[in-house]
């Protein structure tokens, strides 16, 4: 029963991971830009939807809300493409890297200006308190955010094999000249990975913060799950859930079953095994180019 109740545990924690590492690695796939800023892209789709939701703040129902912050979110995705992303483009890709970082203190400096810096509850019905079945207890939160995440992954997942938007993000994807040669608006479709990113990010913090209390620093969740893309396999979208899955499972295992604080470090230590033993990532889609 203690494994199964740290396995459902560490999944719940998993899927929070691997959203955030979706978001990573949709930018990537269409961009080859890292958004390190996607971890409070995650904290600021928490907080806007506590503004929206919670009686000291705006006070509306939660499911009326659930649009509103969708819409927010996936307009500030794009508009941060268009506005100051392609402002740099053609350059160092370093600079990409570097502007997601500062923009990631912005976000954490404006959600503190906004909501204070101290730790507050959303007011979700997902977290329903606990579900008890014998000697196990499960947190309805968690098994909500367990099947909230497949089901959005499925959607995704029709998304792009069966939508026209989603058909030309895949093929921006793979080779951007091509896809503008067969008329393929890639700036626009990068703006709307960017806002399609910004949407993933809002579901993983309303996930998130349906678990327990949040603050601005929070977004630092998104360092856990850069790993978590890397270990899955940066250039796959399910690499990135299954990487989320796997890091969230370890740290709850090796929390009760290793000494104090090796559970800070266990992912990190698997993320080093796999880039000096699988560098692709474990799930990876290596495709072979004849030139």
């Amino acid at each position: 029963m203690e494994v199964l109740q740290l396995l459902i545990s560490g999944m719940a924690n998993g899927c929070v991971y691997g959203l955030v590492a979706l978001g990573f690695v949709l930018i990537y796939k269409a961009t080859e830009a890292v958004n390190f800023a996607q971890g409070d892209f995650m904290m600021l789709g928490a907080f806007v939807t506590l503004g929206f939701v919670n009686p000291e703040f705006m006070g509306i129902p939660f499911w009326l809300a659930l649009p509103l912050v969708f819409l927010v979110m996936g307009t500030f995705g794009y508009l941060l493409d268009v506005i100051v992303l392609r402002a740099v483009f053609g350059q160092n890709q370093v600079a990409v890297i570097i502007l997601t970082i500062s923009l990631g203190f912005v976000l954490r400096f404006v959600a503190g200006l906004i909501w204070g810096h101290e730790p507050l509850s959303l007011h979700s019905p997902l977290a329903l308190g606990d579900l008890r079945m014998g000697e196990l207890v499960l947190g309805m939160a968690d098994v909500a955010i367990i099947i909230t995440t497949f089901v959005l992954t499925l959607l995704l997942w029709q998304f792009f094999q069966r939508t026209k938007i989603g058909l030309a993000m895949q093929a921006a994807s793979q080779n951007q000249m091509a896809a503008y040669y067969m008329g393929i608006p890639v700036k626009r479709i990068h703006g709307l990975v960017w806002a399609l990113a910004g949407i993933v990010a809002a579901v993983a913090g309303i996930l998130y913060a349906s678990k327990g209390a949040i603050d601005p620093n929070a977004g630092f969740i998104g360092i856990k799950a850069f790993a978590a893309a890397v270990i899955g396999g940066f250039g796959s979208l399910p690499g990135a859930l299954m990487g989320g899955l796997i890091v969230g499972i370890i740290e709850p295992f090796a929390a009760r079953y290793l000494p104090p604080g090796y559970s800070q470090i266990a992912p990190y230590a698997l993320l080093i095994g796999v880039l000096l033993f699988r560098p692709h990532g474990l799930f990876a889609q290596v495709r072979v180019k004849k030139v």
